[in-house]
């Protein structure tokens, strides 16, 4: 038996965005003040945020990475689905963006959920050790360096745990062999697909 796929409509979508929505008036004020600073427009959309909050919640999330934070959006969005003693580290590569962060977290009053990490992912995750074990890892970062941040967290996710990357139909180019848009990126994003596909953890 088969059925034939939901198009997503413009009034699907709205109703989307109007009954599932992890924005409100902190986060809306939250970009607008990330544009006035010079931060680029891009963040998860609400909707996506609440699928985060909610799926966060189902697997009893409790320590969460993310890897390429920008202006806090989704961290901040995640961090409030953390329980009582949660912790969500933002590795954040750019100055501004990660000082912006940690102003928004204090605002957001999160600052003893959220860490901010100033560095490059990728050197940052070779030498840490944390003390606890990973329930989820949000990448949403330089596409070409998925695998290696994929390679770097898996020994740190408990079992059980999760590994989810943004853009993860690169840009609606999946699909082709040659991608006619950002084709590195979306070869990238083809590849780290490949390895989830193949793995026995996932």
């Amino acid at each position: 038996m088969s059925s034939s796929p939901t198009q997503v409509t413009e009034e699907i979508y709205q109703y989307l965005r109007k009954n599932f929505s992890s924005e409100d008036d902190f986060l809306r004020q939250l970009k607008h003040e990330a544009k006035e600073a010079g931060i680029p427009e891009i963040c998860i959309s609400e909707e996506q945020g609440k699928f985060l909050q909610v799926f966060l919640k189902s697997i009893n999330a409790k320590y969460v990475l993310e890897i390429g934070s920008l202006a806090g959006y989704s961290a901040i969005t995640m961090a409030r689905a953390l329980p009582e003693g949660g912790k969500l580290i933002a590795v954040e590569i750019f100055d501004k963006n990660a000082r912006f962060i940690e102003q928004m977290a204090e605002k957001a009053g999160l600052a003893d959920k959220i860490e901010v990490v100033n560095a490059d992912a990728k050197d940052f995750l070779a030498g840490w050790k944390p003390e606890y074990e990973l329930d989820f890892v949000f990448v949403d970062a330089d596409k070409k360096g998925y695998k290696t941040y994929f390679e770097l967290t898996t020994p740190l996710i408990r079992k059980g745990g999760i590994f989810a990357a943004d853009n993860a139909l690169g840009f609606g180019y999946i699909a082709e062999p040659n991608p006619k848009s950002e084709p590195g990126n979306v070869k990238a994003i083809q590849e780290l697909n490949q390895i989830l596909k193949n793995s026995p953890l996932y």
